[in-house]
């Protein structure tokens, strides 16, 4: 079985750094959305209208498919068994690094109606999802040809608030933001979010510096579901954090390099992806869904508008929910899967498996880490979609946190 270094698994969660307007809502672009014409949102989209897109519409036999490095086996195993169930090939590459970036090379050319040279994309919920949705630049996914979402993908999955009815985009995977703690030195349970505000941590507990990561767990830490919060819970939630800060409870505010932290000690408890905890494979790093919440992101497939193979991207998005052919991606990628029953596919090749392979899958398959209890997943929020108005409010709260002001 493939496996890659751990150290380039971890490079996969730095992506998050880049996402600091994660959640920006579709109304910040509603306005510049209506007046183009016939490139409206959801706002207006009907059955009629989606139907309409897909009439006539047949696969063609091939796609090319746009995706961030290390999301696909190194010899593109779960391709390969694609192609030889359906006949469709694929041109896949890692051609995405940021999702900013990536939405800048795309905007024009989306703008236009034109080819970006890609039939299905792989983008994270998030300022430049919600941005190709109300422009107007994703084609309405036609359900009736994606029965696996419908009958595999975990209900936490279904419906979200960034794309209610996944109109235009179903996950490929996820990742959570928890409490990562070291039981050389904290030698108490952790599981909740009050524990990163207690005084005898002092100088022993680490923050993300990203504000909508922060803002989350301040609201968390005060009982509010950031998917719901207002203004004036985000003032309530700054006065928590700054007087967490102004305690010199914590030692510093990550981006990235919290890992390596917990792990020597530097820092006891932080704030922590799962897939960071998982892939450092240090039985003294204890990860955890605090009982106040924690935080679901998800990397999103999406077809653009204008691809010129969009049934066949259809055939490939309905192909990977089917648990069989979702395990072996989870058995390299080590992220969430958003197909739980993927789980007994993963056990199944335990079973078959010797060594090494065996004690990984075993791991694998019996990680909260990767298959989230539903506990757990009942715990996890999104980010707070805001408003045009509200995006410049927020981060005017939360930023000079981090900043010492």
């Amino acid at each position: 079985m493939d496996r890659y270094d751990p150290a380039l698994r971890r490079g996969l969660t730095s992506r998050r750094n880049v996402l600091r307007l994660m959640g920006a809502s579709a109304a910040a672009l509603a306005a510049s959305a209506c007046s183009i014409p016939g490139q409206g949102g959801r706002g207006d989209l009907t059955q009629a209208q989606i139907d309409a897109f897909w009439k006539g519409r047949t696969g063609k036999g091939s796609l090319n498919w746009a995706n961030w490095p290390g999301y696909m086996q190194d010899d593109h195993a779960s391709i390969k068994a694609f192609t030889k169930d359906t006949g469709v090939e694929v041109n896949y590459k890692e051609v995405i690094q940021e999702a900013s970036d990536w939405f800048g090379k795309v905007q024009a050319p989306l703008a236009a109606g034109q080819s970006i040279g890609f039939d299905l994309m792989v983008v994270t919920n998030g300022i430049q999802t919600s941005k190709m949705i109300e422009l107007g630049y994703l084609a309405p996914l036609d359900h009736s040809r994606l029965p696996n979402f419908d009958k595999y993908a975990a209900a936490k999955y279904k419906d979200p608030a960034f794309d209610p009815g996944n109109t235009y985009t179903i996950p490929y995977e996820s990742g959570i933001t928890g409490i990562a703690y070291n039981t050389k030195y904290v030698k108490e349970e952790i599981d909740s979010i009050a524990q990163l505000f207690d005084p005898k941590y002092k100088g022993k507990v680490g923050m993300m510096g990203d504000s909508q990561e922060l803002g989350n767990f301040g609201l968390f830490a005060i009982g509010v579901d950031p998917e719901k919060s207002t203004p004036k819970d985000w003032a309530s939630a700054a006065r928590k954090l700054r007087e967490q800060r102004d305690s010199r409870i914590v030692r510093k505010y990550y981006d990235q390099g919290y890992i390596d932290a917990v792990a020597k000690g530097d820092v006891w408890l932080t704030m922590a992806w799962s897939g960071d905890v998982y892939s450092l494979a240090n039985d003294d790093v204890k990860f955890v869904v605090p009982k106040e919440g924690g935080t679901l992101w998800t990397d999103l497939m999406m077809i653009p508008k204008p691809a010129g193979n969009p049934v066949d991207a259809l055939t490939l998005m309905n192909w990977l929910y089917e648990p069989a052919h979702n395990a072996p991606l989870t058995e390299f990628i080590n992220y969430i899967t958003p197909v739980p029953a993927t789980r007994q596919y993963v056990l199944a090749d335990a079973a078959k498996a010797t060594g090494d392979d065996k004690a990984d899958l075993e791991r694998l398959a019996s990680s909260p880490l990767v298959f989230p209890s539903e506990a757990d997943m009942a715990r996890l929020r999104n980010f707070r979609v805001l408003s045009q108005q509200e995006e410049p409010q927020y981060q005017k709260v939360f930023t000079p946190i981090v900043q010492g002001s």
